[in-house]
């Protein structure tokens, strides 16, 4: 039986390899993308939904979600990302419609008509997610568990404890972690580990259909960017992280990580520390564990499984086009 699924996203450029691994695989339902600001402006992430989906091929409704973080002033990654959010490379027209329905809205319907739970895969900011278990705290038991990338144990790349996603909107993830659901979280502990090599990523330019050159093309962005941004670290030199592909790839494979129970808050006004996700792995707080964090993956299998599904998704964009 496929397993139900509402994916949240910033597209992105590793939203939009995300997608791809979630798309390749029938087994995953997918009820609904919605969208949200954060790697860009709104207006251009549910843009790039739209646009990739269509190309791809795919006939599922993408919402639009909140415009801005709760209490703070948006904060973009375009530097990293580019000003279309996917490395400048352009899709054609969507021929999908944006959904008449807000992102909360439907969230909201979608889980409460689910016969079964769903899993929620979030890999941007959690403001709509915050939104709807806020103001529609009858879905929790609706939620199967969020498989969330975002935190980080041990070093931010926003802050030196502070993991983008969070620090867009600490609030809505403070929200969220304290709301009850399950949540395994691929912090930057796992996915500075998941990531593709420079010898992996020609491997991907040598399948040379039109979609594998245009992910070589946004990954080359992404990489050549990030080392001239405060993401930058010496392994950039040679590896591109696939950060959001580990919250999809944990739901289709959890065997290919590890990781610990923890009890996790949020920081939302440190004068030095806003949106840190500080993990209790000491066991200091005598709090039970609410979340899953995961620090290990199976890398070859990770990377195997990611170039499989562009194969798979090459072959549909001709298809479709």
């Amino acid at each position: 039986m496929a397993i139900p699924v509402i994916i949240d996203c910033d597209p992105g450029i590793d939203d939009v390899m995300a997608l791809t691994l979630a798309f390749a695989h029938p087994e995953l339902e997918i009820k609904l993308i919605t969208t949200e600001a954060g790697n860009q402006t709104q207006a251009k992430t549910v843009a790039n939904a739209l646009a990739f989906a269509s190309y791809l091929g795919q006939n599922i409704e993408v919402a639009k979600g909140l415009e801005n973080p709760m209490f703070r002033e948006l904060e973009i990654a375009d530097a990293v990302h580019g000003d279309n959010g996917l490395g400048n490379v352009e899709f054609p027209e969507p021929t999908l419609k944006m959904s008449e329905r807000t992102a909360i809205d439907a969230m909201k319907q979608v889980l409460l008509e689910s016969a079964e739970p769903v899993i929620i895969i979030a890999t941007g900011p959690l403001t709509n997610l915050g939104a709807l278990l806020f103001t529609h705290p009858e879905v929790k038991q609706k939620i199967k568990f969020i498989s969330y990338m975002g935190g980080a144990a041990v070093g931010g790349n926003m802050s030196p404890t502070a993991e983008f996603n969070v620090y867009v909107d600490p609030h809505a993830a403070d929200l969220v972690f304290r709301s009850g659901v399950p949540i395994v979280m691929s912090g930057l502990d796992v996915t500075h580990k998941a990531f593709v090599s420079m010898k992996e990523l020609q491997d991907i330019e040598n399948i040379g259909t039109d979609f594998a050159l245009k992910v070589v093309k946004m990954l080359s962005f992404y990489i050549k960017e990030a080392r001239q941004t405060a993401f930058h670290t010496p392994d950039f030199e040679k590896s591109i992280r696939l950060h959001d592909l580990c919250a999809v790839s944990y739901v289709l494979t959890p065997e290919l990580f590890e990781g610990d129970d923890c009890f996790v808050q949020i920081e939302t006004d440190g004068r030095l520390t806003a949106g840190t996700t500080v993990v209790d792995y000491a066991q200091r707080s005598g709090k039970p564990a609410n979340v899953k964090v995961l620090h290990t993956v199976d890398r070859t299998k990770f990377v195997a499984q990611f170039v499989d599904a562009i194969k798979k998704m090459s072959q549909l964009t001709v298809d479709h086009n």
